[in-house]
C-alpha cells in the first residue's frame, strides 16, 4: 500500500504490520513510502500511541513491551506454546552440560521438558524450577539464595549476585521479556535484569527463548547486546522479516517445528 491516496487509517495498517514485522518504523521513509509529510505521519503515530498500540519514539516508534503479570498467572498462559519451545530449547543440550534457568514462564517450561538421560545440571534463581526438579535424581539442582521477589517467583538481590560471581554455565536460557529488532535483550524491572545480566558473564552460550509477542519490543532495561547471542529460538509463527533481520545481523535464529497440524 502506497501514495498520497491512502487514508489515514489505511496508513495506519501498514505502519502497525511494518512495526510487527520489523520491530521499529522511523518517519520520514514512511513519508516517502505515502508520498506524504512527515507530519502526517507524525499524526498517525500519535494516534496509535494515544490509542495504545505503539510507543513514540523520536522519528519514529515502536511496539509496546509487552505486559507481565506475575509468574503464576504467566506459568497458565499459552502453556502448548511454551511447550513446543521448550521441546526445542532442550534439543540443544550436551550431556553433562551446566545450565542456567532464571525465574519465567518459558524457563519453568524448559525444566519441565529437561532430558533425564544427559547428567545435567541446573544453576536457578526460581524456587518453582528447583521444587520441580527436585525429585529428579538424573539432574543436580543448585539454588540461587537470596531474596525471594514474589511477583517475579525470582532470587534477586546482592546475596543472589555474590553467588553468580563463583560459576560457570555452558548454557544459559535467560528470561528475556523483550528482543528488539537489533537483536538486543529486555527485560522490565530493574532489579531482576541486574540478575540476567550477572547471569549472562557466567555463561558460555546464551540462548534466548522468545514467543512472538515478544519479538521486535523493548524494555526498560538491557539485559545483553546483540553480539552476547548465540542462539534465538522463536515459534513457527515468527514475523519471517524480523527472523531475516536478525539473520542479517549475524544472529542465529531457529524457528521451533509448526506443532499445531
Amino acid at each position: 500500500m502506497s501514495g498520497a491516496d491512502a487514508l489515514p487509517g489505511e496508513r495506519q495498517h501498514y505502519i502497525l504490520r511494518v512495526l510487527r514485522d520489523e520491530g521499529r518504523v522511523l518517519a520520514a521513509p514512511l513519508a516517502a513510502h505515502f508520498g506524504v509529510s512527515e507530519d502526517s505521519i507524525r499524526r498517525d503515530l500519535r494516534e496509535l500511541d494515544q490509542r495504545g498500540l505503539c510507543r513514540r519514539v523520536h522519528g519514529g516508534a515502536l511496539p509496546l513491551t509487552p505486559a507481565f503479570p506475575p509468574l503464576a498467572e504467566r506459568q497458565q498462559h499459552q502453556s502448548s506454546r511454551k511447550h513446543a519451545l521448550a521441546l526445542s530449547a532442550v534439543s540443544l543440550l550436551q550431556p553433562g552440560n551446566v545450565v542456567a534457568l532464571d525465574a519465567g514462564s518459558t524457563n519453568s517450561a524448559i525444566a519441565a521438558a529437561l532430558p533425564g538421560d544427559r547428567a545435567l545440571r541446573v544453576v536457578t534463581n526460581a524456587p518453582d524450577i528447583a521444587l520441580a526438579l527436585m525429585g529428579r535424581g538424573d539432574i543436580e539442582v543448585t539454588l540461587i539464595g537470596g531474596r525471594l521477589d514474589a511477583r517475579s517467583g525470582a532470587v534477586l538481590g546482592a546475596q543472589a549476585l555474590e553467588q553468580l560471581a563463583t560459576l560457570r554455565v555452558d548454557v544459559g536460557f535467560i528470561g528475556t521479556c523483550a528482543l528488539d529488532s537489533e537483536g538486543e535483550t529486555w527485560a522490565i524491572d530493574g532489579e531482576e535484569a541486574a540478575f540476567k545480566r550477572a547471569l549472562l558473564r557466567c555463561c558460555d552460550r546464551f540462548v534466548v527463548v522468545a514467543m512472538t509477542e515478544k519479538l521486535g519490543a523493548v524494555g526498560a532495561h538491557r539485559i545483553g547486546r546483540r553480539d552476547q547471542v548465540d542462539t534465538v529460538l522463536v515459534e513457527a509463527d515468527a514475523p519471517a522479516a524480523f527472523i531475516d533481520g536478525l539473520r542479517q545481523r549475524g544472529v542465529a535464529v531457529l524457528p521451533c517445528p509448526d506443532t499445531a497440524a
